[in-house]
């Protein structure tokens, strides 16, 4: 899915973009501007699909509650504010636009070093959901529950983490 995003954008170019890809230097700039819409395509639905994990940990919340552990709504609470952040950096986060006086230009090698860092973010929806299965089964069961709050909390604290490198992979700097 991800990998077609691009491909996608790339496609869906209207008869006026394809007759300027023929005027020398038009067709870099373009490509260009198709990476940075697949790639602001991409994170949105990064962020939704993580928006949904971040609703199942409002409901576990809900169920700790209703289970008498609200000892533990706090713990759950810290891995939902780190999520909500790692979300709202990915929807606002730069899409490699550089202007023409710009002290940083973005070419297109770079453009594409950051599809592919944010199309590895995905991997991060998977384990929260299966960190999340766990989380429903221990509030159920009440063993490792602890445990399982830890794990959710780390993977979104290392999703803000791996977010955080994003600039220096692009740029190539640190």
């Amino acid at each position: 899915m991800v990998g077609d995003i691009f491909e996608k954008v790339k496609g869906s170019r209207n008869l006026v973009e394809k007759l300027g890809s023929i005027i020398p230097g038009w067709k870099g700039y373009q490509e260009r501007q198709e990476r940075r819409s697949a790639d602001q395509l991409m994170r949105q639905t990064l962020a939704e699909k993580m928006a949904g994990q971040r609703k199942r940990l409002d409901v576990a919340q809900q169920e700790l509650i209703s289970s008498g552990k609200i000892d533990l709504v706090d713990d759950v609470g810290r891995a939902v504010t780190q999520l909500q952040t790692f979300i709202d950096r990915v929807r606002l986060a730069t899409y490699g636009y550089s202007g023409l006086f710009d002290a940083v230009k973005i070419n297109q090698e770079e453009l594409e070093q950051m599809y592919n860092f944010d199309a590895a973010l995905f991997e991060y929806v998977g384990r929260l959901d299966t960190a999340n299965d766990r989380l429903r089964e221990a509030i159920e069961t009440g063993e490792a529950l602890k445990e399982t709050i830890g794990i959710v909390q780390d993977i979104c604290r290392e999703a803000n983490s791996t977010f955080d490198e994003r600039e220096h992979v692009i740029l190539g700097t640190q």
